[in-house]
């Protein structure tokens, strides 16, 4: 029989997060529950036809496809991965499948509201405090008033516009594609430069997509720039701020602070200097990882990992059967929700 590997299932849930009878009848499945980087990989996914990943967790290179001569199809959550190298499993013959996005967007957006409000009111820091017997030992600042802005006003951006406004808080956006009419439509603010966002906000929140243009984005030069006491919020991708540059501001409480779910090697390294650091809150990329939205991704990655198995592949991202679009990287089937 096909051998099938489902990866990185850190909580333990794939199996019991939809129902896999038509992968297991087809197929034996075999679940990963920990961490692997590219060369653990090369010597563990040997032998496996089909791989079943969760987002970028395990990107999945060029040279791991080349090292994995019995691969045949990658099936991703989503309905695209930058981890992927596209043009890669074109060359090989593989099929690469993807998901719907569904919830995804607004389990995202939730979480970092979420972080919003924990680095307003220094929520992990009090906690962590109470528990060593000390009582109230930072000021916090109401919403109400202050300025959020924005970088990118996508799926997951609009959300944020909407919760922020409810909280009372000015709202603007920037990004490098926003119109003023979009904005409007979001009743947002459209600035007209990154600086002057950062400039302006008490609260930044990014939601643009990793791409070679948004790599480093948010650097030295622009945290430079943000307020004296400003938040930072990424739950977006590590590398669009430069770690560097931010331990730096935070350890020398150049801003108020920062809340992060997403960093450049994930998971976070035990040495990390976040982890010695107070005004930094750390989630571990937790903005779609709700129950919810793992049934709809998982659901809909036993739909594709059948199909495939059963030879007639669906929702095609690259290999045979995929549509030929200019650039791999944005590849992408029909989201159709």
């Amino acid at each position: 029989m096909p051998n099938v590997a489902v990866l990185n299932d850190y909580q333990r849930v794939a199996l019991s997060s939809a129902d896999w009878t038509p992968v297991t009848d087809l197929a034996d499945v075999t679940v990963f529950d920990d961490a692997m980087g590219e060369a653990e990989a090369i010597g563990r996914l040997r032998g496996f036809d089909v791989l079943c990943i969760m987002r970028e967790r395990l990107p999945i290179t060029r040279t791991l496809i080349e090292a994995l001569p019995d691969l045949r199809c990658i099936v991703t959550t989503g309905a695209a991965n930058r981890a992927i190298d596209l043009e890669a499993a074109d060359d090989h013959g593989i099929v690469v499948s993807g998901t719907t996005n569904g919830l995804g967007r607004l389990a995202t957006a939730e979480l970092t509201w979420g972080l919003v409000l924990a680095a307003a009111r220094h929520i992990p820091l009090e906690d962590r405090l109470v528990r060593e017997g000390r009582w109230q030992a930072t000021l916090g600042r109401t919403l109400r008033g202050l300025t959020l802005g924005i970088i990118g006003l996508g799926g997951v951006g609009r959300y944020i516009a909407r919760y922020a406004t409810a909280f009372d808080m000015e709202v603007i956006a920037w990004s490098r594609n926003l119109t003023e009419e979009r904005a409007l439509e979001s009743a947002v603010t459209a600035v007209g430069s990154k600086e002057e966002l950062l400039e302006r906000s008490d609260v930044v929140t990014i939601h643009t997509v990793m791409s070679p243009e948004s790599i480093g984005l948010i650097d030295a030069a622009a945290i430079e720039r943000m307020r004296p006491g400003a938040i930072l919020i990424n739950t977006s991708r590590g590398p669009i701020v430069d770690e560097a540059a931010l331990v730096a501001a935070l350890q020398d409480g150049r801003i108020g602070g920062a809340a992060l779910d997403a960093f450049d090697v994930e998971p976070l390294p035990a040495a990390h200097p976040y982890r010695a650091l107070d005004n930094v809150i750390l989630s571990p990329h937790l903005g779609y990882v709700t129950e919810d939205v793992y049934g709809e991704f998982f659901t809909e990655t036993v739909r594709a990992a059948a199909a495939f198995l059963q030879g007639s592949p669906i929702n095609v991202l690259a290999g045979p059967g995929a549509a030929t679009i200019a650039a791999p990287g944005e590849r992408r089937y029909e989201d159709v929700r």
